[in-house]
């Protein structure tokens, strides 16, 4: 068997503790003998909840081998609160072990520079292999299956149960509702995300009526009893009278008739959409990424799709479904929609000029107008937030989920990780908070002269009378706070690593099979270097004038397997972006290297 290189792994440290393990503490000397795969990963990150999905075959399959290990390492302050975490663990259905990092004490001694990172220790506590990113499910498998080999082999094979243990389940009506749809009726229809189910509820917000699913994840059409969801999101109603429901980890959209209860699959494949597929088409054709949320606007249904940070639109004459905004670069860019860029937008609602939504990763409150121009309201970029009332072009967000239109043509924000409702007026340009000591909230309905919030961590929908004056809050403001990079004014050179899984080459059959794309905040922080190329490797110049900033570092790579006898072979992509802080310093680095996927051959083993 090749040799391949080998790191000593750090210890496994976290100032949260664990979870998922009946209250102990796990070493890397009680997981000795069984290959341990570290997942970096924070709650609030699309591509995060991505790998978690992308694990659970492999997870089962190698269960007797294998330990994942999450590794929460908050971007958010919010996400470094530990019952937070506790809750995030179970809403998106975490069954390994989880360690607590709120303080990144882990995330430093590993080197981990993005969400999400996967790192493979083999069972003599070596690390062999760390990715970056999404889609790399497979290469893992493979390399699992040659260490598992290799190590029962060598005798340093350990196989039996793991240290999972999983929590007991809470009795509640509701778990980690997502969104709320205000029908008709009066009831209301509720996506009850955890359980994979929607819930009719009276018009108390309490009583429940009808349940619709199985509540088993997976993708199938029927009957209320029959019919499967995977964490549904969204909820928009149509002219019939029928919902569409963003069907957020099967990447569908799906009909639900309330009159009997049959649910239909109206866009997308179940497959998750990549970079080189197909931007419009047939709507069963075609693939969707996480889409989180819908509403109706201007005679189609917008998509938040959330995986790939862009708006798409669906048509249900045409039965057809095409990207409406958007580039997939993840930040804050205003203008045409086909250059805006969005992060995770999560939460839509229209009226008649304007669709707003909310941009989670950015902290923001969005808007696109009739001629497709998108506009900022409130919000910097991908690492300013915290809660601060006023004007809009100093008020800050955090990580807002909903967003909802209110009569007098404000809008009232779900802001999500402050645990508030906010305001914002267009008339005057301000925003007011509504409404606090809410937990997680990430929609609201209006009825009548009430507002019904879903309180997702409490479980439940709450109402409140529309206050005639805001809430008064102290203001605070936070930026990401992750150890910025040192390196020299002028040169460096960025090196992207990535190489192929074993059995497998990268795929030059229809061109370049590989793509940087390079941007900084502030822009003057880079001179030159700027701009997308197809070369993994690139020359930057660093103004010396600018103290510090952030690299935006994106990067995709396309593998194929390696066996010409294979007329069509297994293909493969894996992509990543990185945020990068870094600080101009006379003696500081002049390489900075991004492993996509490997390990970086120029560090000392």
């Amino acid at each position: 068997m090749a040799s391949r290189a080998r790191v000593r792994a750090p210890e496994l440290i976290g100032k949260g503790g664990w979870l998922n393990t009946d209250g102990k503490a796990l070493s890397l000397a009680d997981l000795r003998g069984r290959i341990v795969i570290l997942d970096f990963w924070t709650f609030c990150c699309i591509n995060c909840l991505h790998v978690l999905d992308e694990l659970r075959e492999l997870e089962e399959r190698h269960r007797d081998t294998v330990v994942i290990v999450g590794v929460h390492s908050p971007k958010f302050v919010h996400e470094a609160e530990h019952r937070a975490v506790v809750d995030a663990v179970e809403r998106y259905g975490v069954e390994h072990p989880v360690l607590d990092d709120p303080e990144l004490a882990t995330w430093k001694q590993y080197a981990v520079r993005a969400w999400p990172t996967l790192v493979v220790i083999d069972p003599e506590g070596y690390v062999v292999a760390q990715h970056a990113g999404e889609g790399h499910a497979h290469a893992i498998a493979r390399l699992v299956e040659e260490l598992e080999a290799e190590h029962e082999t060598k005798g340093t094979l350990r196989r039996g149960d793991g240290p999972y243990v999983a929590p007991e389940p809470e009795p509640t009506a509701l778990r980690f509702p997502g969104k709320a749809l205000l029908l008709p009726s009066g009831t209301f229809l509720v996506s009850d995300t955890t359980r994979h189910q929607l819930v009719e509820l009276a018009a108390d917000a309490e009583t429940v009526l009808r349940r619709f699913g199985s509540g088993t994840r997976g993708l199938a059409d029927g009957t209320a009893d029959t019919a499967s969801f995977n964490e549904p999101q969204g909820l928009a109603l149509l002219g019939d009278g029928s919902v569409i429901v963003a069907d957020t980890v099967n990447h569908a959209l799906r009909r639900l008739d309330l009159a009997t209860g049959r649910v239909t699959t109206v866009a997308g494949t179940g497959h998750q959409w990549w970079q080189g597929s197909p931007t419009s088409g047939p709507a069963r054709g075609t693939d969707l990424s996480s889409p989180w949320d819908v509403a109706v606007f201007g005679g189609r249904v917008w998509i938040a799709m959330a995986g790939v940070h862009q708006l798409w639109t669906y048509d249900p004459e045409s039965e057809t479904v095409a990207v409406a905004a958007g580039t997939t670069n993840e930040g804050l860019v205003d203008g045409p929609a086909a250059e805006a860029w969005f992060a995770q937008p999560s939460g839509l609602a229209a009226t008649a000029d304007r669709l707003w939504l909310a941009d989670s990763e950015t902290s923001a409150l969005r808007w696109v107008d009739p001629d497709g121009q998108v506009h900022t309201a409130v919000g910097t970029g991908l690492f300013d937030f915290g809660h601060r009332d006023g004007a809009a072009g100093q008020a800050l967000l955090q990580h807002p989920l909903g967003v909802t239109a209110l009569p007098d043509g404000s809008v009232a924000v779900s802001d999500t990780y402050n645990h508030a409702l906010r305001r914002y007026d267009p008339a005057t340009g301000e925003v007011t908070t509504l409404a606090t000591d809410l937990r997680e909230p990430s929609d609201a309905v209006l009825v009548g002269e009430d507002i019904v919030v879903v309180e997702s961590a409490r479980h439940r929908l709450t109402r409140l009378r529309l206050p005639e004056e805001a809430v008064r809050v102290e203001s605070v403001a936070h930026r990401t706070r992750r150890a910025a990079t040192e390196v020299a004014p002028g040169r460096l050179r960025l090196d992207v690593i990535f190489q192929a899984p074993a059995g497998q080459k990268l795929d030059t059959r229809y061109g370049p099979s590989t793509r940087l794309l390079v941007s900084s905040t502030p822009p003057e922080l880079l001179l030159k270097g700027e701009g997308a190329d197809t070369d993994l490797a690139r020359e930057l110049e660093l103004n010396p004038a600018v103290e510090e900033g952030v690299l935006h570092v994106s990067a995709m790579a396309a593998s194929c397997d390696d066996d010409e006898a294979n007329e069509y072979p297994a293909c493969h992509v894996h992509q990543q972006d990185w945020g990068v802080p870094v600080r101009i310093t006379e003696g500081g680095a002049d390489r900075l290297p991004l492993v996509l996927a490997g390990m970086d051959q120029q560090q000392p083993a």
